[in-house]
């Protein structure tokens, strides 16, 4: 079976590719795409050729870890069935070229065990899967205290709504305007209209590698920061005033298979929105457009590429 997908010949060098997928066994099933999104995390690190030395790193590959489609075939053990809407996080089945996170193309074969059964009435907005399961990962447990959440973006969004879902009230930071708008039950401030400095917890999701010193003097005693962005350069802090904090700082890596399953329940109870968070859509056929759109201007929350025409 051939496939058409985003190739990063290199960096900032973007085209739609034929490409031969690998055969799916008995415990795969290919996925007809639907909608893919645009990852302002990685995947602008991919594209820039900033990403830090990372397992699978190279070109040329196809980007992308956030899929929504329908199985169109299913292995005897793929414990999916034909018909169904399913997420995708990714896939490895282009052969020679890199899946890194390849899930940005309109056929993907993937294990079934990887594939989440989605509410087909979710459309689009199931992209958002992995940022939500990202978020849930990042939070844990929301702790008791005043909370702050660093950047407006997506995932500082998602990162809002599920605390507020868990009964939290946060406060969020956003320098631009552009990206100030839009909140739902929690206060989106400007850093230097904050005079608090005894945030129990602050989570920062802007990747700004600089930023540590300036967070550590915003929380309380015994306080934690937890690092949710992706950072290109090195991280560093003046040891005194985390010292005289007993500051905690946490790494928050990939999400979990119980954080997707979490998020899953939280859509399906209402708890938790994922309206207004997709914000431009292009046919896959523009996808260099695309791609510059959502690195490139501030009111792009959340790009996805269409595969209806592909």
């Amino acid at each position: 079976m051939r496939a058409r997908a985003i190739v990063l010949r290199e960096p900032e060098r973007i085209a739609l590719a034929t490409l031969t997928l690998d055969a799916p066994g008995p415990a795969d099933a290919v996925v007809a795409v639907a909608w893919s999104g645009i990852s302002t995390g990685t995947e602008r690190l991919l594209w820039s050729g900033r990403m830090p030395t990372f397992p699978g790193m190279g070109y040329p590959l196809v980007p992308g870890y956030e899929s929504i489609g329908t199985v169109i075939e299913a292995g005897a053990e793929s414990g999916v069935r034909v018909g169904q809407t399913v997420f995708v996080p990714g896939a490895r089945c282009f052969g020679p070229v890199r899946g890194l996170f390849g899930g940005a193309a309109s056929h993907l074969v993937s294990a079934g065990a990887r594939l989440v059964p989605l509410d087909p009435a979710l459309g689009e907005r199931g992209i958002l899967f992995a940022l939500a399961a990202t978020a849930r990962h990042a939070l844990g447990a929301v702790a008791s205290g005043p909370s702050l959440i660093v950047g407006h973006g997506v995932l500082g969004r998602l990162l809002a709504r599920l605390t507020v879902a868990a009964g939290g009230a946060p406060v969020v930071w956003e320098t631009d305007p552009i990206r100030a708008g839009g909140a739902e039950g929690y206060a989106v401030l400007h850093p230097e209209a904050d005079t608090r400095r005894d945030y129990a917890t602050i989570t920062d999701a802007s990747g700004d590698a600089g930023l540590l010193d300036t967070l550590i003097g915003r929380l309380g005693a015994g306080g934690e920061i937890v690092l949710a962005g992706f950072y290109e350069a090195p991280l560093a802090f003046s040891f005194p005033p985390a010292f005289l904090r007993e500051a905690r700082i946490r790494v928050a890596a990939q999400w979990k298979p119980e954080d997707l399953s979490a998020v899953t329940a939280l859509v399906a109870s209402g708890r938790l929105s994922l309206d207004g968070l997709v914000t431009h859509r292009q046919p896959a056929a523009n996808a260099a457009q695309a791609y510059r759109t959502a690195f490139g201007e501030p009111a792009c929350l959340k790009m996805i590429l269409d595969w209806s025409a592909a």
